[in-house]
């Protein structure tokens, strides 16, 4: 890769909602010719919503890794000749880490108590007979 950041779509609200409805149709009708129904199986609909939610994303993450966009592809489509896009995104990048690195420092002081079960044992091992 040329580069290792690539923009990628991400499907949200109405979208996530009608192919979700589609998979739930479709799965009551897949199971409904089985002779799985709400009145032989009155909880059924939650395997339905869980299974249509799976597929529906399944299917979003399929198109978005299909469909990547690269800096400079976004650059030429906004008309962005000045590669602000790129300063903006380093820039956020850069606060993002600052955020995160002072996150961790802020709960250092409860590292050690945490991570006593990490600690090496007391003593050799197997040698209590």
């Amino acid at each position: 890769m040329p580069r290792d950041l690539v923009f990628v779509m991400r499907f949200m609200g109405e979208s996530q909602h009608r192919l979700q409805s589609h998979f739930q149709d479709f799965i009551r009708a897949e199971l409904a010719a089985g002779g799985v129904t709400t009145d032989t199986h009155p909880m059924i609909h939650l395997f339905i919503e869980n299974h249509a939610i799976l597929l529906r994303d399944f299917v979003f993450s399929g198109v978005s890794l299909s469909r990547q966009f690269r800096v400079d592809e976004i650059e030429r489509l906004t008309g962005d000749t000045t590669s602000m896009i790129r300063v903006d995104i380093w820039d956020q990048l850069k606060s993002h880490i600052e955020t995160a690195e002072k996150q961790f420092q802020s709960q250092a002081g409860t590292l050690p108590k945490l991570l006593s079960a990490f600690e090496k044992p007391p003593g050799p091992l197997g040698s209590e007979k």
